[in-house]
């Protein structure tokens, strides 16, 4: 089974507390620098094709050289349950809010409960074929109490980042693309692999956002049925680095499956999804980046993103199960705090 993976997003929120500045004037008595910040985690995502991607959080644990600082995630005692799928874009699930740390140079682990066996009372993805067990082949101990048991996963960010004064504000991104394995061989459970989650500074970061014409999409499933698909289209938006051009826009694969001189591979995926009205009624299909470094990049948009096995190279020639980047959008800019519109075609007016 293959399903469109795209962006998981934890927002990592520290503000220091006011305890200290610099002196005004010289009758006033010097006051010590800022010791101390309060940490808030959120998380965030952009949907996969699955129905539910349920993550049962346990603890999050700040380490560095003087030790751990383990936060309870629990709620009410009972494991912080969240359906990734709906908190998608920039929008957040808090995990940690609040909390005092010291100024300093930090690494971030993330536990969760893993399980093998389908159920809702642990971290799991549902499919139309039902609910199915989600574990990660990390465990071990960052200074977290309980890591080290059996059903606990660790998810381990290992890029120091500073806790600073004033507002610090990271996100943690996990490639769900090249991250959350489908069951595979004699599996029967998905995996989620900690190796796709960075760490990212949300002072450097924006976004993109913007709709897909009905005519784009109605070409691409032109194009998909000249190849032989049956009727069953996934739409998403990839993006690339500056002036990857169309034809070099290439899918996700594993680190073993290499890509050819001119492939570009993808850095991110988002689904397309529908627009709602205050009715419910569907008026436009649209895609959200929301945790972006500035910069300039590339978009390619696909309806036949199911197709994109990221254990295995994809290709428009593949026989059983085609994948092909449709059209592009170039010259796409990011800046800092906002979030740039991009439609596709970039002509398009969406109706609303």
């Amino acid at each position: 089974m293959k399903h469109t993976k795209t962006l998981l997003a934890i927002a990592l929120t520290s503000l220091l507390a006011a305890c200290g500045g610099s002196d005004s004037d010289n009758s006033s008595p010097e006051t010590p620098d800022p010791t101390t910040g309060t940490f808030s985690l959120g998380v965030s995502d952009n949907p996969a094709d699955a129905e539910v991607v349920n993550i049962a959080f346990k603890q999050v644990v700040l380490k560095n050289s003087e030790g751990s600082i383990s936060f309870d995630v629990s709620d009410g005692g009972e494991l912080k349950h969240v359906d990734l799928l709906t908190v998608q874009g920039a929008e957040v699930a808090t995990l940690v809010s609040g909390e005092s740390v010291p100024i300093g140079e930090y690494q971030m682990c993330i536990y969760m409960q893993k399980s093998e066996t389908g159920s809702t009372d642990s971290s799991y993805v549902e499919t139309a074929n039902g609910i199915e067990g989600l574990t990660t082949n990390s465990n071990g101990s960052c200074g977290g109490v309980g890591a080290e048991d059996e059903d606990t996963g660790r998810l381990f960010l290992n890029k120091t980042f500073s806790i600073e004064e004033g507002s610090n504000t990271f996100v943690a991104e996990f490639n769900l693309a090249k991250g959350l394995q489908a069951p595979h061989g004699n599996k029967d459970y998905w995996t989620l692999k900690p190796t796709s989650v960075q760490l990212v500074n949300a002072n450097e970061i924006g976004g993109i956002s913007g709709q897909i014409s009905p005519d784009t999409f109605a070409d691409c499933q032109s194009a998909a049925v000249d190849l032989g698909l049956p009727d069953i289209y996934s739409q998403a938006v990839y993006l690339y680095p500056i002036d990857t051009t169309l034809a070099d826009m290439a899918d996700f694969r594993a680190e073993n499956e290499p890509y050819l001189l001119t492939e570009v591979a993808p850095i991110a995926s988002t689904r397309v999804n529908p627009i709602l009205d205050a009715d419910e009624n569907e008026i436009g299909q649209g895609y959200e980046f929301g945790f972006l470094d500035a910069g300039t990049y590339g978009l390619g948009y696909t309806c036949v993103a199911q197709n994109d096995d990221p254990d295995a190279a994809n290709t428009p020639d593949d026989e059983i199960e085609p994948f092909f980047i449709h059209v592009d959008e170039q010259a796409v800019v990011v800046e800092l705090g906002s979030s740039t519109e991009r439609h596709f075609p970039e002509a398009f007016v969406p109706a609303s």
